[in-house]
């Protein structure tokens, strides 16, 4: 169970980044999922700061290799701001996605502020894709597949440029778990970059446990942990609600267990809630099953042996 017991919700209702329409709906479908009530009734406080305001989706092709990157940029400075302003005011920011374009401010900021306060920072990257594509792997030119890359310091420059250091992310300093779907080109710069990766091969390998294991070892008092959870990393059969499905992911208990492990560190600082989209979901079953999830990552708990 997290030590933090101010909680702040910061909605960030846009799908600029990605490929589908859609994501933009994501902070409003987790309130209507009972996301404030559920944290109010394991005992914190919830903030609900509302919605942040930024340009509307002008849906353009890519333009010099990205898709909308001025706007990208102007959503994630608002999201660093808020983000920073949060952790100064010693809220736990809580960032309703929103498509995962926005980590390079979310994470930014939190980056930022560890160097700041001294705090070592551990980033766990839920999803089912590595996030490290660049403009010359990806035709698309999306934005939300480049959020990893762009806090490695390789990316367009007004997102790498971001966070005041870039890189943001040293290798050591981020864990991805849950991977199933990397271009060719992708996986051979995340090789060139050596991130802790354990993609589903791994895990049918070891197990769900030993991988949080691995993933969390050496996380300690001095450790601030970032979960930046895109819904996608949940296999599609639980969890339909996302533009970018990609079967073969975590089915419910190992996902509850991936949250109970990490809220038995006490070390949770902040989170991102990101790609739920309610255009491709089921009477909001998705969102019902995030927020069921995240009481899991603030301490709810199916454990009862002592």
């Amino acid at each position: 169970m997290t030590s933090h017991r101010m909680l702040r919700l910061i909605g960030v209702p846009t799908d600029i980044g990605a490929g589908h329409r859609g994501a933009s709906m994501g902070p409003e479908a987790l309130r209507v999922a009972g996301l404030r009530e559920a944290l109010s009734a394991r005992g914190f406080a919830v903030e609900d700061a509302g919605n942040l305001q930024g340009p509307v989706n002008p849906m353009q092709p890519p333009e010099v290799g990205y898709r909308h990157l001025e706007e990208v940029v102007a959503w994630n400075k608002a999201l660093y701001e808020a983000v920073s302003a949060s952790l100064d005011s010693s809220r736990m920011p809580i960032v309703l996605g929103g498509d995962h374009c926005l980590a390079v401010g979310s994470i930014g900021a939190v980056a930022d502020w560890c160097r700041r306060v001294g705090k070592k920072l551990r980033v766990l990257w839920l999803d089912a894709h590595a996030d490290f594509n660049t403009s010359d792997i990806t035709p698309s030119g999306n934005l939300h597949g480049m959020p990893v890359a762009c806090l490695f310091g390789i990316g367009p420059e007004p997102l790498i440029r971001l966070a005041q250091q870039s890189p943001a992310l040293r290798r050591e300093e981020i864990c991805q778990i849950g991977i199933r779907s990397v271009d060719a080109g992708e996986k051979r710069l995340v090789h060139e970059q050596g991130l802790s990766i354990y993609d589903m091969r791994y895990v049918d390998e070891v197990g769900m446990r030993e991988v949080m294991r691995q993933a969390l070892e050496g996380v300690g008092p001095d450790t601030h942990l970032h979960v930046s959870f895109d819904v996608d990393f949940l296999d599609p059969e639980i969890a339909p609600g996302v533009g970018t499905t990609v079967m073969g992911g975590p089915n419910y208990r190992e996902a509850q267990l991936v949250m109970e492990m990490i809220a038995d560190t006490d070390r949770l600082g902040s989170l991102d809630i990101m790609e739920l989209n309610p255009a491709f979901d089921q009477h909001n079953r998705t969102a019902v099953l995030a927020v069921d999830l995240i009481e899991s990552l603030f301490g709810k708990s199916t454990l009862m042996r002592r």
